[in-house]
């Protein structure tokens, strides 16, 4: 069964169809109107309403002839750059293209020598991620915190358990034994990260916290903590290591949902994450989904 996407494009906030973009692709490889209708299986005709219908629309001319052949205008040049940016990213490919949080694609990256797999991998957060998910552009979508997932009704597969660890630079000494001793701290926070079990654990218990700062990555959070004083935050145990005074509260699923159903090299990739892939889990510091002790 072959796929092949089909994009069209907004330009000043109104949509122009594929069947323009493809016109003028055909128009800028062959200089010739009627070759490029030929090529679309359309007539001459209905390529020129095409083209006038669509100058009419943008307010600019597409094409320009000079002696028997047709060129594009700079604008049509421009428009035509973007369109292909867009095919290309949505196009299909033989290795298996997976986006999603920071936490997650770096397992993924961390063990992926071991799978017989060809997998590219991006780093954003979960938020991002599932932006460029819904449009189509990746296979998987890789996710440090289902939420997303329980909100957008998401099928996904939890690959790996993770919690939340406390972390701070300790020049303070403050001694953190149980959940009231995280009274009047001041927090860095992630956005979009797990770290609401935290806030939401800290609110149900009426503590009393200030988050002072929000930035994009775990590892920017860290930054931050460990170059001052009297700050915290929580970030991954499988990454950090920290305070684990909120361990059971913060447990958490880390998870994979399949965005392209056409690849049938992705069922295998998941299958083999679930399988002898557990075990190159437990030795990245995550707690597998499936028992699986390292051998010692």
């Amino acid at each position: 069964m072959k796929f092949e996407p089909k994009i069209s494009m907004e330009i000043n906030q109104q949509t122009y169809s594929y069947k323009l973009l493809e016109s003028l692709e055909k128009i800028s490889k062959t200089f010739s109107q009627r070759r490029a209708a030929k090529e679309l299986k359309i007539s001459h005709s209905v390529l020129n309403r095409r083209i006038k219908n669509n100058q009419e629309k943008l307010g600019f001319d597409l094409i320009k002839i000079i002696g028997s052949k047709s060129y594009l205008t700079d604008e049509a040049i421009q428009i035509l750059k973007q369109y292909q940016k867009y095919k290309s990213r949505a196009s299909e490919n033989d290795k298996i293209a997976i986006v999603g949080g920071h936490i997650i694609t770096g397992l993924l990256d961390s063990i992926s020598d071991e799978l017989p797999f060809d997998i590219d991998i991006y780093s954003s957060s979960d938020i991002n991620a599932y932006k460029l998910a819904k449009k189509g552009f990746v296979d998987l979508l890789a996710l440090d915190d289902p939420q997303i997932a329980f909100l957008n009704d998401l099928d996904f597969t939890p690959i790996a358990y993770d919690y939340l660890v406390l972390v701070s630079n300790d020049i303070s000494k403050k001694r953190i034994n149980n959940i009231k001793d995280l009274n009047d701290l001041n927090f860095i926070s992630v956005n979009g990260s797990s770290q609401r079990l935290a806030w939401n654990t800290l609110r149900e218990n009426n503590i009393s916290f200030k988050i002072i700062q929000e930035v994009r990555s775990e590892f920017d959070a860290f930054k931050i903590v460990k170059n001052s004083q009297n700050l915290y935050t929580f970030l991954n145990a499988s990454y950090f290591k920290g305070n684990n005074v909120l361990k059971d509260e913060t447990k958490h699923v880390i998870s994979l949902i399949q965005i392209n159903n056409s690849k049938k090299e992705i069922n295998a990739l998941i299958t083999c994450i679930l399988g002898n892939g557990q075990k190159l889990i437990a030795k990245q510091g995550f707690t597998p989904i499936k028992p699986w002790k390292i051998p010692k």
